[in-house]
């Protein structure tokens, strides 16, 4: 809460006490017989004087503090209705940056009632992948884990594509609002960083390890 104070000047008369100087000097002092406080009357402004409103000198002020603007970030969460989780690694039981990533997708989507589609990707075909079936389970129990039951699971599998390329694909047939993904992809070179925003339409969350 701020205050605001206002002031008023007090006149005041010389002392009879007091001679005037003959000849006007800038540099002379007055003591401070010169100056007759007490015998002052006291200040009572005009009834049309500007001072009237200013009756109590101290007088505090109640001011309105401004509430702080929403910053636009915090606005564009809240319009996340749809979010994408790649999964690139090929451990059937997830690795750690994947199983984080699992984590905060579910926690967002059903912090603001988002919808959530899960791409698995892989250059090589299905046959070339002998845990793939494990590495479904495993995201499933995870999803689950997150309190999840609804959610969209694809697989872009031995395409040829470039992981980046796909994602950014999946995301613009589907007009999704956010993708997840751990720095553990990029780190091991799964998701190449340079392409995200050349291939991705949509905003990235990049989680640290």
């Amino acid at each position: 809460m701020a205050f605001v104070h206002y002031l008023v000047a007090v006149p005041v008369e010389p002392s009879p006490k007091c001679p005037k100087p003959s000849t006007p000097n800038p540099s002379l002092s007055i003591s401070s017989e010169c100056l007759n406080l007490s015998s002052s009357p006291p200040f009572r402004p005009h009834k049309h004087s500007a001072f009237a409103r200013f009756r109590r000198i101290g007088q505090k002020v109640k001011v309105k503090a401004q509430e702080p603007e929403v910053s636009v970030t915090s606005e564009a969460f809240t319009q996340f209705k749809h979010l994408l989780l790649p999964i690139t690694d090929r451990n059937p039981y997830l690795s750690e940056g994947t199983k984080q990533a699992i984590a905060t997708t579910t926690a967002l989507a059903q912090k603001y009632g988002a919808d959530i589609t899960v791409v698995v990707i892989d250059e090589q075909q299905r046959e070339s992948l002998p845990e793939h079936e494990t590495q479904l389970s495993s995201i499933r129990w995870h999803l689950s884990e997150g309190g999840l039951k609804d959610y969209n699971l694809l697989e872009r599998l031995g395409e040829g594509n470039k992981p980046t390329a796909i994602i950014g694909d999946v995301a613009d047939d589907l007009n999704l609002d956010l993708v997840v993904i751990s720095m553990e992809a990029i780190h091991t070179k799964h998701i190449d960083a340079n392409l995200l925003a050349e291939f991705i339409p949509c905003p990235v969350m990049l989680l640290p390890l």
